[in-house]
């Protein structure tokens, strides 16, 4: 059996308009809205990118430390300037836990 479809990171590429290769652990999420998010770590990079399609796919990095509680509303996630619910921000965490030992200095 052949499987002659294109591989996960050419489609996240494709989608978000960014290098995405095979060397890096890609993340994809949609939300409630239909709204999507595309996470990509290369190895030896000490962050990871994060595209979202309601910002119109701008790149920003994140690292282990990025995700913050009680931003300018009580209650606000944050990442980076993106505001994001309690679903992107547990898919977000769980990528960056996945991905750590891909991160210089990291077991």
């Amino acid at each position: 059996m052949s499987d002659d479809s294109p591989a996960i990171e050419q489609l996240l590429s494709k989608l978000c308009g960014a290098s995405i290769t095979d060397k890096d652990y890609v993340g994809y999420f949609m939300n409630e809205h239909g709204e999507e998010l595309v996470f990509a770590q290369r190895r030896g990079d000490r962050t990871a990118r994060l595209w979202h399609s309601d910002m119109d796919w701008e790149m920003v990095r994140v690292g282990d430390h990025s995700i913050r509680l009680d931003g300018a509303v009580e209650g606000m996630i944050t990442v980076a300037d993106l505001i994001i619910d309690r679903p992107e921000a547990t898919w977000l965490s769980s990528c960056l836990a996945a991905s750590r030992h891909l991160r210089p200095g990291r077991p």
